[in-house]
């Protein structure tokens, strides 16, 4: 049996162990060739080449493993169906496609239930199925199960939980911080010493907020491994469950009693809040996807026996006619048939300046149609549209992405075990050898070993260096995504620059007008943008806005008429204008010396000849302008020892011209999206760690391929979806900052590690040997977790233009 690749949709992982489980399950599974988990869009990649492993059995394993799988739901009216044998027919051809999970055909209702994965099929891809067969299926447009619904409402009760273990844990903090010496003056109602009013706050938060700890926890030792949840529920449990002992023993005793209720409470409450952050964070990765889909248009206008019918998009089959408008998207990739216009396609080729399309032209979906109507013939539809290329292009790029394993994970895989294993032997040692037959002895000295060993700290470690230093980092207006990126960036080699709103401004503008002989400047300038005032092309927008910024009063148009392919012709104040390309000049015999055109084009600039009355009157050139930072950040990059690349669907010429005036030297012109990336892992496989900076839809790809992507916040809202970094300022001297903040906080990362762990290193031995009580072990544990914060927040200290680091 040939390979098949099938993906479905996750819910319930928490963190990148939750991943790594279920991707070894996967793996284990007899037919599976390769399996994949990504975290950060909650999906999984299975490889197999046996028919005994389809979507319903991998369904089926991961809810064995404690996660759930979304599938969605259709229903059909069936047409054509005679006797059961046809009700028969019909349901095992859907229950054979893959994808299709499911499939239940009633005869006397005619009606048909999928439950199907979106990923791998659609109802279209039925229906075309069963038309096959002679039957045809309707689809009722019912509501579907909404991913995005479900995973908000779970974030709400995520949030709902956190304020109801937080109103729970106060009066704990609150009788904790009473108890110290300095905090004597803070009053405290005498029912908080109550050991049984802390039991009862506390138990809930243990229960309810922990449940997903236990489950977490059972779930890793079942399958062999121990993680973060098995710390956290053999830390909370043992200070929970010590705090009843010891509430059990001051039964009809007068003193006062140290009780450890608020140490799981408040640090169940912490980790909560923690994970419903990391959720925010996971929940935008996924934003590029949804919108890139959401570029594509809904419906489109076809030719059926001669008339026009509106249809879905995808309905449109390869050889349709399709009918687009100007101002309207083009629905699919096709070939002009008829008509003549201008396509701005900066979305996907990142060409600033409309394309004119002829018959015989290829265009693309999804870009946009500006001046004339055109009918095209489909050649590419559904998955195999450009658009459709770059949306797999990003999903594989970001699927590839190994999790970040985190060094505090790796630490609490051995550190897990060990800790159990001493506190066993501690309580047999106490209780046959130290103090025979001192059971309360044994079990003080074994929780002892235990609180000391709660992952207060190491459970800060690297959450609180990450919100100080992408906090930091946003006030120099630098936005990491998420922890694992501010992570990694230090580690970048080669930064890769987009040439159009990332190293120039992205829009053109006037940059030169020359007059030819005797002509009038300001009368060329006037005439021009007067003629152009019909047009809405960039190129015409560009002069137009150029004179009313010069304060000129633009003359009354008589008549105007756009020439596909050549330029402008119109009548301005009597007189006759032409604006285009040499070919507009020969066309209407103008003749003079054209060799300003060379000069201009040369430097990257788009040049047009102005003719008045049949007499050549000057050049105009439109450029977009390199932005004032650019240099200077390329100069950075360099003195950084980074290598540095211009990577551009632009042309050759014009990339050149950019490359020289900020002084790149790698230049690479004129490619697709797809080819971006491309050549982005190029560079990957010569050893670079590569940063990609872009802002259009067209680096999306690109931006997913590379190491880091880092998004200019003034470009496209797909592109800083996409990327892993966005810069709200259209400055590129900030991706060096961006790299050194990313330094910063990795350094510190290290630090809180080995701080939280020299403090249980310490602590343990010294629990062990019965010289640390169970209350100074867990005020041990709560100094840790301070240190850990205070160093953390030295980093809200950092100057980054100074360079000058820590203060």
């Amino acid at each position: 049996m040939e390979q098949k690749e099938i993906t479905l949709q996750i819910t319930g992982m928490t963190c990148a162990a939750c991943s790594n489980r279920i991707e070894k399950s996967l793996t284990k599974m007899e037919g599976v060739e390769k399996a994949s988990v990504n975290l950060a869009l909650e999906s999984a990649t299975v490889v197999t080449n046996s028919s005994s492993v389809n979507a319903l059995t991998i369904k089926e394993k991961i809810h064995d493993l404690g996660y759930g799988v979304i599938s969605q739901t259709a229903e059909f009216d069936v047409i054509g169906m005679t006797c059961a044998a046809c009700a028969n027919r019909i349901e095992r051809k859907l229950s054979k496609m893959s994808g299709v999970e499911k499939a239940a055909v009633n005869l006397t209702l005619e009606t048909a239930q999928v439950t199907f994965n979106e990923k791998e099929v659609n109802p279209q891809e039925m229906k075309a199925a069963i038309k096959d067969l002679g039957f045809e299926l309707v689809e009722k447009k019912e509501e579907k199960s909404d991913i995005d619904q479900i995973r908000k409402e779970a974030e709400e009760k995520q949030v709902a939980k956190f304020y109801f273990a937080a109103i729970l844990s106060f009066p704990l903090l609150w009788a904790m911080v009473s108890h110290f010496s300095f905090t004597s003056f803070i009053w405290l109602p005498d029912m908080l010493m109550n050991p049984w009013v802390q039991f009862a706050l506390a138990t809930p938060v243990q229960f309810i907020v922990g449940a997903p700890f236990y489950v977490g926890a059972y779930k890793a030792l079942k399958n062999k491994s121990a993680n973060m949840d098995v710390l956290v529920a053999m830390g909370t449990s043992a200070a929970y469950f010590y705090s009843i002992y010891l509430s059990i023993k001051s039964i009809g005793s007068t003193g006062m009693v140290e009780l450890y209720f608020e140490t799981s409470a408040v640090l169940l409450t912490l980790l909560l809040l923690g994970k419903i952050f990391e959720a925010k964070a996971k929940g935008r990765s996924s934003e590029a996807i949804k919108k890139l889909m959401g570029l594509r248009p809904k419906e489109a206008t076809i030719l059926r026996d001669n008339m026009e019918v509106i249809v879905p998009v995808e309905d449109i089959q390869v050889g349709d006619h399709v009918i687009v408008k100007p101002g309207e998207s083009i629905p699919v990739d096709g070939k002009v048939v008829k008509g003549t216009s201008s396509v701005d396609e900066s979305m996907i080729t990142g060409e600033s300046i409309p394309i004119e399309k002829t018959v015989e032209s290829e265009v693309i979906g999804s870009t946009t149609n500006t001046t004339g109507q055109l009918i095209l013939e489909a050649t590419k539809v559904g998955k195999d549209t450009t658009l459709s290329q770059i949306i797999k292009i990003v999903e594989q790029a970001q699927g590839s992405k190994a999790p970040i394993q985190r060094l505090a994970d790796t630490i609490s895989g051995i550190f897990v075990p060990i800790v159990v294993g001493i506190a066993l032997v501690t309580f047999l040692l106490w209780y046959f050898l130290v103090d025979p037959g001192n059971t309360s002895q044994a079990v003080e000295v074994m929780i002892a070993v235990l609180v000391i060993a709660c992952p207060c700290a190491l459970g800060l470690a690297t959450p609180t260096s990450i919100m100080a230093g992408s906090g930091r980092a946003a006030e120099h207006g630098i936005l990491f995504k998420g922890g694992e990126h501010l992570e990694t960036t230090k580690n970048i080699t080669a930064v890769v620059l987009d040439k159009t709103g990332t190293v120039t401004e992205g829009k053109p503008v006037v940059t030169d007008i020359e007059v030819v002989g005797q002509n009038n400047r300001e009368e060329l300038l006037i005439m021009t943008a007067s003629a152009e005032t019909s047009s809405e092309h960039p190129l015409a927008l560009a002069i137009v806005n150029h004179a009313k910024e010069e304060g000129y009063t633009l003359e009354q148009v008589e008549s105007a008429e756009a020439i596909p392919g050549f330029g402008l012709e119109a009548i301005v104040g009597g007189k006759h204008v032409l604006v285009g390309t040499k070919k507009l000049m020969d066309r209407f015999s103008v003749t003079g010396d054209f060799s300003l055109l060379t000069k201009y084009e040369e430097q990257g600039k788009t040049a047009m000849l102005i003719a008045i009355n049949q007499e050549l009157s000057g050049v105009i050139a439109v450029a977009d302008t390199v932005r004032s930072t650019s240099k200077e950040a390329v100069a950075k990059f360099q003195a950084m020892g980074l290598k540095v690349v211009l990577l551009t669907g632009d042309n050759e010429r014009t990339a050149n011209a950019i490359a020289k005036e900020v002084g790149i030297t790698d230049v690479i012109a004129g490619v697709l999206p797809e080819e971006k990336a491309s050549h982005i892992q190029k560079l990957q496989g010569e050893g670079y760690r590569v940063a990609m900076v872009g802002d259009g839809i067209n680096d999306a790809p690109a931006l997913a391929t590379a190491d880091i992507g880092i998004a200019m916040g003034t470009g496209t809202d797909i592109a800083i979806a996409a990327a892993d970094i966005t810069l709200m300022r259209a400055d590129l001297t900030t991706v060096a900052d961006a790299i050194q903040m990313s330094k910063f906080t990795v350094k510190n990362i290290k630090q809180n590690l080995f701080w939280a762990f020299a403090y249980n290193s310490i602590g343990i031995p010294i629990a062990a040997i019965g010289l640390l009580a169970p209350w100074v072990a867990g005020a041990a544990m709560a100094f840790s977790s301070v240190s850990v914060v205070l160093n953390a927040l030295r980093l809200q200290r950092i100057s980054l233009k100074k360079g000058s680091g820590m203060v």
